[in-house]
């Protein structure tokens, strides 16, 4: 069986990568023009630019950070850079899990050989997938780490789920949900909820047989909540709705650099967890956010069933100190202004309830 190189890293670096619909400014519609902005970013920024799946949907990425305020500094630019060529374009960047009116018959999928044939494949459940996300890369020391966190930190992804949800509606409806990208997502083949791995070589193993029976091409293919990325040598975590505040996507890049170095640090032993408990776990975050009910799968921070927001501030303070170690203590008293007054599926909520209009909700969140 042929290995898969675990490229080197440093310890609890960072990347960050967030994926913006591209909305028309008279519309607040999503409208293609990924391909039409990528041609107008500058270098070095356009190796930190990416289109995506949908032509209304744009990647920006870091580079490698070696902590959270060198995330700020690059997101802040990038962002400002995108912003100007979105501008340029007659259009804007908006942040959210989905975008709240717009048809998945209206999209455009992008001229890319791997989406092309991924769409040929899902064919209607690939269309609706109209879903953005945060997706968040740990640096690890090495390989049998990396499964190590990928196995423990999977117990407490709906809690990030919970902090991040802004995706209440779709198609013009309210969903009930808190997150109901997360509901689009688990729709598509090897996503979600990932797989106990153990260690490297059942990680390898594993591979190798979904490769061997092509239901993969490459590691890429697994669309896990968390996964090993041999590639860049870290443990990806992507289980987050793309959040709508730039404060929202910091804290919580924070906190999940926290755990990762709590599990790595701290006596944590990784076992295998009721798929039945990790999926209603899931569920609770999807559906209630911060309101649903969550319980410890491995008994490390909490011994009895609490809401999403009790369990995450019990949470933090187990890791606090590690963020006070890390230099990114403040943005702990964000993650309790999250549980406090709400995410942005509230906001989104509130605003409609207030004026009225999916549109005008938009509008306003967008300024």
């Amino acid at each position: 069986m042929k290995n898969i190189p675990f490229e080197q890293s440093a310890p609890f670096s960072l990347g960050v990568e967030l994926e913006f619909q591209i909305l028309a400014k008279t519309t607040y519609n999503m409208v293609a023009r990924a391909d039409e902005m990528l041609a107008m970013f500058p270098k070095p920024e356009i190796d930190h630019a990416a289109g995506e799946f949908l032509q209304s949907i744009f990647e920006i990425q870091t580079g490698i950070c070696a902590n959270i305020d060198e995330v700020e500094l690059d997101l802040r630019h990038m962002v400002e850079v995108a912003e100007g060529i979105a501008e340029k374009c007659d259009c804007l960047l908006f942040a959210s899990g989905i975008h709240p009116f717009a048809l998945p018959t209206e999209q455009v999928v992008s001229q890319n050989e791997r989406y092309l044939r991924i769409m040929h494949e899902l064919q209607h459940v690939g269309r609706q997938f109209i879903s953005q996300g945060l997706h968040v890369h740990i640096g690890m020391s090495d390989r049998e780490t990396a499964i190590k966190v990928c196995d423990v930190i999977q117990a407490y992804l709906p809690l990030l789920l919970a902090l991040s949800t802004s995706s209440p509606y779709f198609t013009g409806d309210d969903t009930g949900f808190q997150s109901y990208r997360t509901k689009l997502f688990e729709a598509l083949p090897l996503a979600g909820i990932g797989e106990y791995l153990g260690n490297w070589d059942a990680y390898l193993e594993m591979v190798h047989t979904l490769l061997e029976a092509g239901v993969i091409k490459d590691t890429c293919d697994l669309w896990w909540d968390v996964r090993p990325s041999p590639y860049f040598g870290t443990v990806e975590i992507r289980v987050c709705d793309m959040p709508s505040y730039f404060s929202d996507i910091l804290a919580l890049s924070a906190m999940m650099q926290a755990l990762a170095v709590y599990i790595v640090n701290v006596d944590v032993s990784s076992e295998r967890i009721n798929p039945q408990l990790l999926r209603f776990n899931t569920w609770q975050a999807a559906r209630h956010g911060l309101n649903g009910m969550f319980t410890d799968p491995l008994s490390i921070f909490l011994e009895t069933r609490q809401t999403s927001r009790a369990a995450i501030l019990e949470i933090l303070k187990h890791i606090e100190p590690v963020m006070l170690e890390l230099g990114s203590a403040k943005w702990a008293d964000r993650i309790r202004h999250i549980i406090y007054n709400g995410t942005s599926s509230d906001r989104q909520r509130h605003l409609v309830e207030e004026r009225g209009g999916l549109k005008d909700m938009v509008a306003q969140l967008q300024s």
